[in-house]
């Protein structure tokens, strides 16, 4: 296990005003409607999470960086656990046009609105509980989704992705917070987050989970 990092260029390209998430709406009323992961949180206003997800090819680097970083052959079998729409899964297909993707998300909206090329190869559910056989997969990614979850779905999620993955080839991307400054700007930003760890917790919970691949941060410095 490693940290490596494939996103924190990606992320920061966004500038945010922190404090504004907070003063300038209820923000515990948006949190509600972020939850639910349906239109207003991809599509609708900023406040409710992504302000309008569409394709813009930026995950295009992130794939060719995370297959040229595992060595993935031209024919691997790729599955992204919180897919969201499929980019990430569409840009797989670019870079190794002859691998087989799977996806799985929480929104049945997002699913229902993904990339028309890997529709298909997505379903709605549980990181808790994915619906493949054990060493179904060469690579397993999940970004941004983790921290999403209770600690009993976390945990289990955990295990589910290292149940599925073939080898060590695994990436997790989650939020996290180095300092107090980090850890307010996380709290004021963040809409959906039920886990709010440091990067030496993290470390540790995969540790104990028995979690054979690579984790990444991000960070709202």
């Amino acid at each position: 296990m490693a940290f490596v990092d494939f996103l924190s260029s990606h992320h920061n390209r966004t500038s945010r005003d922190y404090l504004a998430r907070v003063t300038q709406v209820d923000k515990a009323a948006c949190a509600e409607v972020a939850i639910q992961y349906g239109y207003d949180y991809w599509d609708g206003d900023r406040a409710f999470g992504y302000g309008g997800y569409v394709y813009d090819g930026r995950w295009y680097g992130v794939a060719e960086r995370m297959a040229r970083h595992y060595g993935l052959a031209e024919d691997a079998r790729i599955l992204d656990v919180g897919c969201g729409k499929g980019f990430l899964l569409y840009e797989f297909t670019r870079v190794l046009p002859r691998c087989t993707v799977a996806g799985l998300d929480i929104s049945r909206y997002a699913i229902d609105n993904a990339k028309q090329e890997v529709r298909p190869r997505l379903v709605a559910g549980t990181a808790a509980e994915l619906p493949w056989p054990d060493d179904s997969f060469d690579f397993v990614v999940s970004i941004n989704t983790l921290h999403n979850l209770y600690n009993y779905d976390l945990w289990s999620a955990i295990l589910e992705i290292e149940r599925v993955g073939r080898g060590p080839a695994k990436h997790i991307t989650v939020e996290s917070y180095r300092d107090e400054r980090e850890k307010v700007n996380l709290l004021y930003w963040q809409l959906t987050c039920r886990a709010f760890h440091t990067p030496a917790e993290w470390a540790w919970l995969f540790g104990q989970a028995g979690y054979s691949g690579d984790w990444g941060f991000i960070f709202f410095e």
